[in-house]
């Protein structure tokens, strides 16, 4: 079993920066990629940007150029650096590890952190 825990959030005024952390713990932990995601109220859950396991990362446009992920696996850490924060960045920010084992891809989230950026 995996946990996943993030902090990190808080309220941040716009073109402010917050760090992310998302910390695991539990059975061994070699994640094929993890990812951060996103939800504002009334709004489904999306898609922020993913970093694998050789490092490779994406972003959604939205955030390009603005925040950054990076994981320390000594640590079994990710974290997200979002700079130049807009009051729409606003939202409960997810971390999820992905795992696959043979040919079974099992996803693991973690309780999410509020992030709050006022104009």
């Amino acid at each position: 079993q995996v946990q996943l825990v993030e902090s990190g959030g808080g309220l941040v005024q716009a073109g402010g920066s917050l760090r992310l952390s998302c910390a695991a713990s539990g059975s061994i932990f070699s994640p094929n990629a993890m990812a951060w995601y996103r939800q504002s109220p009334g709004k489904q859950r999306e898609w922020v940007t993913t970093i694998t396991s050789d490092g490779s990362t994406n972003y959604a446009d939205s955030v390009k150029g603005r925040f950054t992920i990076s994981r320390d696996n000594a640590k079994n850490t990710m974290y997200l650096q979002m700079n130049s924060l807009r009051p729409e960045d606003t939202a409960v920010y997810y971390c999820k590890a992905v795992v696959v084992t043979g040919l079974r891809v099992y996803d693991y989230w973690g309780q999410g952190t509020q992030v709050t950026v006022s104009s």
